[in-house]
């Protein structure tokens, strides 16, 4: 029965493909590649010789059909991306769903993925993030991309292209010229970098331009402390629920980080 493999390759340093990964791409009977002419030099270095496939985001629906069909016929295929992990701000997705609902297996290939490893070597909180894929270019949309990830909760991680580059860290000046930003670019090539600063210092740093790959990262916005005078109101809504005062106090210190003495003699001056 055909089968789907999700193969990832090399983001810059060819070394970073794993032996599974050319093992697998020797045994499949086909590749969809998303450039053709770029993973046929990748087949080359590896002295690999397969049929290969167009699959990029401009033929992907139709080309979903012809790999549809080359399944059913008890061929294994597999998938790769200019560079890093199919479907994972690259062409993938559509041909995945489909071949699941097919009935077909899909089985991933792990290896290299920019914002991962920008993530892990960002400094960043690990723990709890969000992947926003590409900064979207339409300036209405670019600005509500912006002013969500300034508020997330959660360690916030987009592409970003160089021409676009310059004019994001404005946006974020004016939004809050304190905000830590950390720059991955590059990674794993040989003019690979990572720089964090204000805006302002990442745009006097990048004053000459930016080139390559860029990956850039926000920390969680920071929890605002309620004022007293709400945290007193929360207090009152628990007491109202049946609670003793002072046990309302300290589970609403513990939530918003504000004082239990002083919730207590603020509700009882009351």
């Amino acid at each position: 029965m055909g089968k789907l493999f999700l193969v990832s390759t090399p983001i810059g340093n060819l070394e970073d493909i794993s032996y599974r990964a050319i093992r697998t791409l020797k045994e499949v009977d086909m590749v969809a590649a998303e450039d053709t002419r770029r993973t046929g030099i990748l087949l080359k270095k590896f002295d690999i010789k397969k049929p290969m496939i167009s699959y990029h985001k401009f033929n992907e629906k139709k080309q979903v059909e012809k790999i549809i069909t080359h399944l059913q016929e008890g061929n294994e295929v597999a998938l790769v991306s200019d560079a890093g992990t199919p479907a994972i701000s690259d062409p993938g997705y559509i041909l995945v769903e489909k071949v699941i609902a097919e009935g077909f297996e899909v089985s991933a290939i792990p290896g290299p993925c920019a914002f991962i490893s920008a993530l892990a070597m960002s400094g960043l909180d690990t723990t709890s993030f969000t992947f926003f894929g590409f900064m979207p270019k339409q300036k209405g949309r670019k600005n509500e991309f912006i002013k969500e990830m300034l508020e997330h909760n959660k360690t916030s991680v987009f592409y970003q292209s160089p021409h676009d580059f310059s004019d994001t860290l404005e946006q974020i000046y004016k939004l809050q010229p304190n905000k830590k930003i950390v720059v991955v670019r590059e990674i794993t090539k040989v003019f690979e970098e990572r720089k964090d600063g204000t805006a302002e210092e990442l745009l006097a740093y990048f004053c000459n331009g930016i080139k390559g790959e860029i990956t850039m990262l926000l920390p969680k916005a920071e929890k605002k402390k309620p004022k007293l005078e709400e945290g007193a109101v929360m207090v009152k809504e628990l007491v109202d629920d049946g609670r003793f005062l002072k046990e309302a106090c300290k589970e609403v210190a513990l939530n918003t980080g504000l004082s239990q003495r002083d919730l207590y003699q603020h509700y009882i001056k009351k």
